[in-house]
């Protein structure tokens, strides 16, 4: 059975104890595999290594106009769900302040998810709008802050609840208007 095996490998043969001396053929065939081995991996580590110019992200966000579109259809939508939220919170058991929380959470991670779909020049030419709808947002989040303060300053959490409301309300409306306008004024989506 090993006569069979031997065929295939007709340049190795036995080790015998008193042939000390081995071929030359027989040890650079040993090497030439391992060697061979060791610069395939070395090169797939430098191939794997090299910054490529040409690489994108897999989940890169397009700058398509229909993306836009879509980005920005979005957006309204969740702000008319928290517009609607802050007009039914008060139905919630506890209030709905978490339900309101939560729900301007998601306008702004909409919002940042339509961001992304800008492009470069939309974003250079609009910079000044875009820091203000997001300075906008901050101080429309300021009437959560300003709920507790009123609460833990003695307000009666279903007054200072139904203000804040009313001015969550408003605020959003106020900002969505904004939004259209400099995304008209932008093209975006065109």
């Amino acid at each position: 059975m090993i006569s069979h095996f031997m065929r295939l490998f007709p340049n190795s043969r036995p080790c015998q104890p008193n042939d000390l001396v081995l071929p030359m053929k027989f040890i650079s065939n040993k090497l030439a595999l391992p060697l061979g081995l060791g610069l395939l991996a070395s090169l797939a580590l430098l191939w794997a290594s090299v910054d490529h110019a040409q690489a994108q992200w897999p989940n890169a966000t397009p700058t398509t106009p229909m993306a836009q579109r879509n980005a920005l259809n979005l957006l309204v939508n969740q702000v008319n769900w928290f517009q609607n939220a802050t007009r039914t919170a008060s139905a919630y058991v506890g209030g709905g302040y978490g339900m309101l929380l939560q729900q301007f959470q998601a306008v702004r991670a909409q919002y940042a998810g339509f961001k992304s779909t800008l492009n470069p020049q939309q974003l250079n030419s609009g910079a000044n709008q875009w820091a203000e709808l997001d300075s906008g947002l901050d101080i429309i989040q300021e009437a959560f802050t300003d709920y507790q303060t009123a609460v833990a300053n003695g307000q009666s959490s279903s007054s200072a609840f139904a203000n804040m409301t009313q001015v969550l309300n408003e605020a959003m409306g106020v900002w969505v208007q904004e939004l259209k306008q400099d995304c008209n004024q932008l093209q975006v989506g065109w």
